[in-house]
């Protein structure tokens, strides 16, 4: 089997994201590619920083980290923010995968409504 890029993955999670909860925003974290060191540099200042998750959602305080369905692994930098978000009472997934991302959305939707209904 042919294991879909991290980009084809993330573009069709994000898709379905905006198809299934129209006005709940969701927006990607333009953390990663290759660069020269010029444009690393003039980002680095700007306040990118290394490990931040893919995808937020503001509204859910949901970060999520996308990886490939196959391999793929956090970095320290990313196990370091996943940390740090989740001490601040932010939510964090890893999804390996569009289909995974899906899953894991709806679980914390799920969740999300159980507790409200339990005040």
């Amino acid at each position: 089997m042919n294991c879909p890029s991290e980009h084809v993955e993330q573009r069709e999670f994000v898709m379905w994201f905006r198809q299934t909860f129209g006005p709940v925003r969701i927006f990607a974290i333009p953390n990663g590619g290759k660069r020269g060191k010029a444009e690393a540099m003039r980002l680095l200042v700007e306040g990118v920083s290394a490990g931040v998750p893919d995808l937020y959602v503001p509204a859910w305080r949901l970060w999520i980290e996308m990886k490939r369905q196959e391999g793929g692994r956090l970095s320290p930098e990313q196990k370091d923010w996943r940390d740090y978000l989740t001490s601040i009472g932010d939510a964090w997934i890893v999804a390996k995968g569009r289909d995974d991302a899906v899953r894991q959305v709806q679980d914390f939707r799920r969740a999300a409504e159980i507790t409200l209904a339990n005040g």
